[in-house]
């Protein structure tokens, strides 16, 4: 299974995602991370940005070759970029939970002014990949994450993938 965990920078998709991926017991994979190991980092136009995606499919091949879920954490601020998990899944018959993580602008505002580990946006960036952000079609789950509301999200995300595979 691929779980996509979708959203803009500072939603707090990938503190979301990871917490999932462990409770699971899944593999993660954040595009930020994958980007420092292709020593990417700083390059961000579509191009490259689709190179750390088609990486994260590659990777996320393998592990369902060994029959591990997979919580993918990126963006997904384009359908082409979705496509390619999409496909994927397809082509490996795996079946594929997509979760999309929003948060208010003011918490968002608030979240980017502190450091991260691995991401490099700002508000601009933001501001950015908001404005691109083409609307998800896909079945999906909507998580509004606030600074207290960790479990709660995460039950939510369970029950909806154990209910998707029914």
């Amino acid at each position: 299974m691929i779980i996509l965990v979708s959203g803009l920078p500072g939603s707090g998709k990938s503190y979301f995602a990871e917490k999932l991926a462990a409770r699971l017991e899944a593999e993660y994979l954040n595009s930020d991370q994958v980007r420092l190991t292709m020593k990417a980092s700083g390059k961000y136009t579509f191009q490259e940005k689709l190179q750390v995606y088609r990486e994260m499919a590659n990777r996320t091949s393998g592990l369902l070759d060994e029959k591990k879920t997979v919580v993918v954490d990126a963006t997904f601020y384009r359908q082409s970029m979705r496509d390619l998990f999409f496909k994927l899944a397809n082509d490996k018959s795996a079946s594929v939970r997509f979760i999309n993580v929003i948060a208010d602008e003011a918490l968002i505002r608030e979240r980017l002014n502190e450091p991260r580990e691995f991401s490099e946006a700002d508000f601009a960036v933001y501001e950015k990949v908001r404005d691109e952000f083409e609307k998800i079609t896909a079945p999906h789950l909507i998580l509004q994450s606030t600074n207290d509301n960790i479990i709660v999200l995460l039950n939510k995300a369970i029950q909806y993938i154990r209910d998707e595979g029914n």
